[in-house]
């Protein structure tokens, strides 16, 4: 008994420590060392057939960077500045040098977006999207997320059998229909900015670094 106990003790210490942890400091340790202020978020890279799902995108991109304490530049003037210069397509700058950002906008850092799967699936909506944060000052990637991001419209409330079920599914398809795919780009940014690095105006700026973060690269379903 005691050496099952022994043995016991010793896989419990060994599957713990195969257990990693992150911390938004071993995640991001550039957000640290740079410490961006002003953001830059470029309309979003658009390889779906939803035409609607770059612009559902852009408009909520910047609210979770705020709220996170970064100064972000007003998406409505960075867009005209953009679409005047003939850059609105963030394509042909995602792998490039992203200093001439900083000298035309003054931003510390430009966000890029990538839309790899937005479509309706079952009774919800299907997002794959992919954050980069890239320095205007070093060109280096600060941050970087994916998220795989599934927003459940059906309604468990009512009857599972029946007319209820008939009814309920109903309900549930006409809600899909209707609602504004935006509320899936909300769910995706909110999932993705929780971990990054509070900014500036943020009450813990350089107090947050030892918070536990979550993997790159998350899954998740929502209602």
């Amino acid at each position: 008994m005691k050496h099952i106990y022994i043995y016991l003790t010793v896989l419990s210490l060994l599957l713990t420590s195969c257990v990693t942890t992150y911390t938004r400091e071993s995640q991001y340790p550039k957000m640290y060392d740079e410490k961006p202020v002003t953001l830059l978020v470029m309309p979003p890279i658009n390889n779906t057939t939803n035409v609607e799902a770059k612009d559902l995108l852009y408009t909520s991109i910047s609210q979770p960077l705020i709220e996170a304490g970064y100064y972000v530049v007003s998406p409505h003037l960075a867009l005209e500045l953009l679409k005047a210069e003939s850059a609105y397509d963030a394509e042909m700058f995602i792998d490039q040098d992203a200093t001439m950002f900083g000298h035309v906008f003054g931003a510390d850092a430009v966000i890029f977006s990538v839309i790899d799967v937005w479509e309706k699936k079952g009774l919800g909506i299907e997002t794959k999207i992919k954050y980069i944060i890239k320095s205007t000052v070093t060109n280096e990637i600060l941050f970087e997320r994916s998220c795989d991001l599934y927003l459940d419209f059906y309604n468990n409330s009512g009857s599972n059998s029946g007319f209820g079920a008939l009814v309920n599914l109903t309900a549930t398809a006409i809600k899909t229909a209707v609602t504004d795919h935006i509320v899936a780009a909300r769910k995706c940014n909110k999932y993705i900015f929780t971990d990054i690095p509070r900014g500036k105006y943020n009450p813990i700026y350089m107090k947050d670094q030892k918070i536990q973060a979550s993997a790159k690269d998350t899954k998740v379903t929502v209602k």
